[in-house]
């Protein structure tokens, strides 16, 4: 396992760029092939990092995954996310970046939000692919950034810094929204994927082994994010991957309600319910009747 090089501050990636540091929590930087200070195989940044990049993206990747488009893409990184990365001795960045630290958007309407960004826990495989117009958009957000770090700080420095990353990332969740669309077809793929996921775990021993499926057990077998997962579920169907899971659980459960030989307690146990409280109580708020109402209707 190769070495991670730790990052904790804004002021640190500056450095390792060769870049002057403007504010010590937030940065715009231009690679325009600024070679770094060190070469890295893995990454772990002490704050937040958009990477818009202009060329091939095959240098930074979570895992085995990498993108699956070519340029003009937006690639995010939480504080705490190792990242593999191939810096090495032919390494020469093109693009731009947007790093601010946690301490920045406290206290700020950014900082009660950032949770609602949802992809920053997505995989680089789940990039954002942007069109042109979104890239000027995007380069027009980071030069009013840019604008207030070099002109200097005063009292409206964070309150404007903050607002415009914030309008920034309100602009990628309507990119994702587009990119959700634009993307229909493999996406569809993916529902129908869930679909035989979802299947096959009902007809092995899984239930009784892992229990009921998670969204986080089924992400990974589609080897999604969870956030990313969830977010594509919601887009296709109008539901909540969970919701989506519980209704094809209860899909199920009602076909094995009817076979009038196995207990309430049985069906619970077969479907991975740990306890046929939570069954019941699962059946009755999404049927509106108990197991043992809907079999005596039936």
């Amino acid at each position: 396992m190769g070495k991670i090089l730790r990052i904790d501050t804004v002021s640190e990636h500056d450095a390792f760029y060769h870049k002057e540091n403007l504010h010590p929590l937030v940065s715009i930087i231009d690679f325009d092939g600024r070679v770094p200070e060190v070469y890295a195989s893995k990454m772990n940044f002490g704050f937040y990092a958009v990477y818009l990049k202009e060329v091939m993206c095959g240098d930074i990747k979570y895992g085995r995954n990498t993108y699956d488009f070519q340029d003009r893409t937006l690639v995010f990184v939480a504080p705490g996310q190792i990242i593999n990365v191939d810096i090495n001795k032919d390494y020469k960045p093109q693009g731009y970046a947007l790093l601010f630290h946690p301490d920045l958007i406290s206290g700020t309407s950014l900082g009660r939000n950032i949770d609602n960004y949802t992809f920053f826990s997505y995989q680089s495989n789940e990039a954002l692919h942007l069109s042109e117009k979104e890239r000027k958009i995007v380069l027009d957000c980071f030069d009013k950034i840019n604008y207030e770090l070099e002109r200097g700080i005063d009292k409206h420095s964070k309150m404007l810094i903050t607002t415009n990353i914030e309008l920034f990332l309100n602009y990628c969740i309507r990119f994702y929204d587009r990119q959700f669309v634009s993307r229909t077809e493999p996406n569809n793929g993916v529902i129908v994927k869930f679909e035989k996921l979802l299947r096959e775990f009902y007809q092995s021993d899984k239930p009784q082994t892992i229990g009921l499926p998670s969204v986080t057990y089924c992400a990974e077998q589609l080897n999604l994010s969870t956030n990313y997962f969830g977010d594509l579920i919601r887009k296709e169907t109008g539901k909540t991957a969970l919701e989506y899971i519980q209704l094809k659980i209860i899909a199920l459960a009602k076909q094995k309600i009817l076979d009038r030989e196995k207990t309430i307690n049985e069906i619970a146990y077969e479907l991975g319910f740990k306890y046929p409280a939570h069954f019941t109580r699962t059946f009755k708020n999404l049927t509106g009747l108990t197991p043992v109402e809907y079999r005596s209707l039936n």
